[in-house]
């Protein structure tokens, strides 16, 4: 029922993506073709302005070249003197003509020592030399022409608009140079109709040199400007010399353009025309923004319905979700029930062992016994222990205080599965989220203590939420444990380099105050009020996680909530859980095998030691680690094992095992411990463990198999 709620309200989520999707995927097709057809319009609007530009100029050029000519022909062969007598009439000609032509401020007729004979503007002319000039040295070795000089700022006492001047050379019937004959040109001429024919937004126009001297641009500079032959514009005009269009950000300001550029006739001047990048892109904006108008609205509709029907379909679902929720808190009620009678039995249960033990040993001390009742007595004895060792082991699983067995699981697998139980323990009023990873993400740790662990922060942030708000659970991969709150000591490093397992908790609870943040994890600590918390919840978390080599971290903020994240060291995905071998085989003979036995406790000892000989091992005690390190300094190679102790004064077993394996000595470590906190909290590091109570039987084989992983020595295989 489940997977049928959660297909029908993916298909919602899918089609309320779809309802999206399909018309943003729509809206991108149709705004690609709407932009590149924009953009052939506005090639083609370019093209056409650059027409109207070129003729506009061709016109003007050839008009002023005529005129040049015909001044030309009126003073041909004229001698200086002659001219310079004919001033005034010559005059009133030069202004007749400069008055006709709108582009034009002036004309002038110069000598060869570049003084003015003419000009439409002052006669008499001042004597003024203009040899200086770019109009007119431009002609003085040889005949090159119409000559279109730079833009020019006019020399006192002459006054007005800045201009450019177009020339001829004057020839005597020689060839010899005796003059120059000049028309000063405005470029606001072209500047105001080149404002007339582009009243678009963006429009640009400008006309140069093939030197690349700008003689006018719109819109207009007030400085003078020279593009560079070399530059992204002088290569284009190189590559393709009579016409092009580009696009390009204009050296002069920057402003990216689309430029079309032509040559003016057999003139060395190029006009362009063009429209600035973000014109074209505001016109395909707003014929988008028309679209949108109708489409946005539209798209908004569907998606607002889907959306409601899956609000609806959410609640539904939540109402039955609710239901089962009510049956499954019964249900662990009623577990609880149970479990508070289990309790009372297993304190019965002991009771009733002890009483089995203590009147068995009372009856082996009456005096002429017969061996059948001796026998059946320590028969029962017997019984009683391994019920007892039994029941124990049950009892420490329950606290979570035995020594840790980790296994390899998949977090995530076993975080799908404890959902149920966290809806219950966490009651209705509280949302879970739940984010698992796609790819395996495997840890070795005890799995029992891992649901513990869990179980407990989910506790902590329920409370934290006073029963109400969101919970979230995520489990992914992780690298190196972040540089938050870390409230365990030393290095990381990541063994095998497959990095942690994070388990993060988050809340919307009333968060942490960052004075509390460093006691949260001790024992007994809490801040709920008594009766209300143990404080030992934070505190297991905190153990396990330095247990299983992780970590546990907090960050919180008050009245944002907090998250508490437990890492555990990750496993290949490809790591098998290691099987147990069975127990249940009888006892091995040691067939002279010598075991190294270091037990503090003098009774065990002699119980282990007595029971071992009798079953052919040769067995050399002691009763502390220091010795038994010392016999194994003085001669290693007579021992086939070492059974140790955990739990003993001073150096304890696992310290032993550890200073044999760091000094290099080569025999195989066996420990034994009915519980050890450190074991608890580090695991037995690699070696074989034997718990207490252990029988002689399950002790030999354990021996034998470790002794049969040596290495071969002296030639045999042992």
């Amino acid at each position: 029922m489940q997977g049928a709620q959660r297909n029908s309200l993916r298909l919602l989520q899918w089609m309320m993506a779809a309802s999206l999707a399909l018309p943003i995927a729509l809206f991108v097709f149709t705004s690609t073709i709407s932009y590149t057809s924009t953009k052939d319009i506005a090639d083609r609007e370019i093209e056409r302005t650059l027409d109207v530009a070129h003729e506009h100029a061709l016109k003007v050029f050839e008009t002023i070249d005529r005129s040049l000519a015909e001044l030309n022909e009126v003073v041909r062969g004229l001698p200086d003197e002659v001219i310079r007598s004919r001033e005034p009439v010559l005059h009133r000609r030069l202004k007749r003509l400069t008055d006709a032509l709108p582009q034009l401020k002036s004309a002038w007729i110069f000598d060869a020592n570049g003084k003015s004979l003419v000009n439409s503007l002052a006669s008499p002319p001042p004597d003024l030399s203009f040899a200086d000039r770019d109009y007119f040295y431009a002609h003085v070795d040889q005949n090159i022409g119409t000559f279109v000089g730079a833009a020019l700022t006019p020399r006192p006492p002459y006054q007005g608009a800045r201009f450019f001047g177009m020339s001829r050379r004057r020839e005597a019937d020689d060839g010899s140079f005796i003059g120059v004959i000049q028309a000063s040109v405005l470029p606001e001429y072209f500047e105001s109709f080149y404002a007339r024919i582009g009243s678009d937004p963006g429009s640009f126009f400008a006309m140069g040199r093939t030197d690349g001297v700008v003689l006018t641009h719109f819109p207009r500079l007030d400085r003078d400007f020279r593009l560079d032959p070399t530059g992204p514009v002088g290569r284009q005009i190189a590559a393709h010399p009579e016409h092009g269009l580009i696009t390009i950000a204009w050296p002069s300001d920057g402003i990216e353009r689309r430029v079309g550029y032509r040559r003016v006739a057999e003139y060395p001047i190029y006009v362009s025309a063009g429209l600035e990048t973000s014109a074209i892109r505001a016109r395909w904006l707003a014929t988008m923004g028309q679209h949108l108008v109708f489409g946005i609205p539209a798209t908004a509709l569907l998606f607002l319905l889907l959306a409601l029907a899956f609000r609806r379909t959410q609640h539904l679902h939540a109402e039955a979700t609710a239901r089962r929720e009510a049956e499954e808190a019964l249900k662990h009620s009623q577990r609880l029930e149970a479990l508070g009678q289990l309790t009372g039995g297993v304190a019965h249960d002991f009771n009733n062992l002890l009483t089995v033990i203590r009147a068995s040993v009372d009856l082996l001390n009456r005096p002429q016994l017969s061996d059948e009742r001796r026998q059946r007595y320590i028969n029962a004895i017997a019984d009683a222990v391994a019920r007892a060792a039994k029941l124990t082991s049950q009892l420490l699983a329950f606290a979570r205080r035995q020594t840790l067995k980790p296994e390899v699981f998949d977090v995530g697998e076993r975080m799908q599965s404890l959902h149920d139980m966290l809806a219950t323990l966490l009651g209705p009023a509280i949302e879970i989220g739940i984010r698992l990873p796609t790819e395996p993400c495997l840890a070795k740790a005890d799995a029992g203590q891992f649901e513990t662990a869990l179980i407990n922060m989910a506790t902590n942030a329920r409370d934290a939420m006073q029963g109400k708000g969101r919970i979230t659970f995520a489990v992914q991969a992780a690298a190196t444990i972040p540089d938050t709150l870390v409230h365990v000591s030393g290095s990381h490093d990541l063994a095998g380099g497959h990095g942690f397992v994070s388990v993060a908790v988050s809340d919307t609870g009333i968060g942490i105050p960052a004075a509390r943040l460093g006691r949260i994890f001790e024992p007994f600590f809490t801040t709920k009020q008594v009766g209300q918390g143990t404080g030992l919840g934070l505190s297991q978390v905190f153990g396990f996680a330095r247990q299983s080599g992780g970590e546990v971290t907090v960050e919180s903020e008050v009245g944002q909530g907090s998250t508490f994240s437990l890492y555990l060291p990750r496993v290949p995905a490809d790591l098998l859980p290691q099987r147990q071998a069975p127990n249940t085989a009888p006892a091995v003979a040691g067939s002279g095998m010598s075991v190294l036995l270091v037990e503090d406790n003098i009774e065990l000892a002699n119980f282990a030691a007595d029971g071992l000989t009798e079953l052919g091992y040769s067995i050399t005690l002691v009763d502390n680690a220091a010795d038994a390190l010392a016999e194994l300094t003085v001669d290693a190679e007579r021992f086939d094992v070492v059974f140790s102790d955990v739990v003993m004064p001073g150096m304890t077993g696992l310290d032993l095992a550890q200073a044999i394996r760091d000094r290099g000595i080569r025999v195989p470590i066996v420990l034994t411990t009915g519980y050890s906190q450190a074991l608890s909290q580090d695991g037995a590091a690699g070696f074989d463990l034997v718990q207490k109570p252990y029988s002689i039987e399950e002790l030999s084989r354990v021996l034998h198999r470790a002794a049969r992983l040596r290495p071969v020595r002296d030639g045999a295989a042992e």
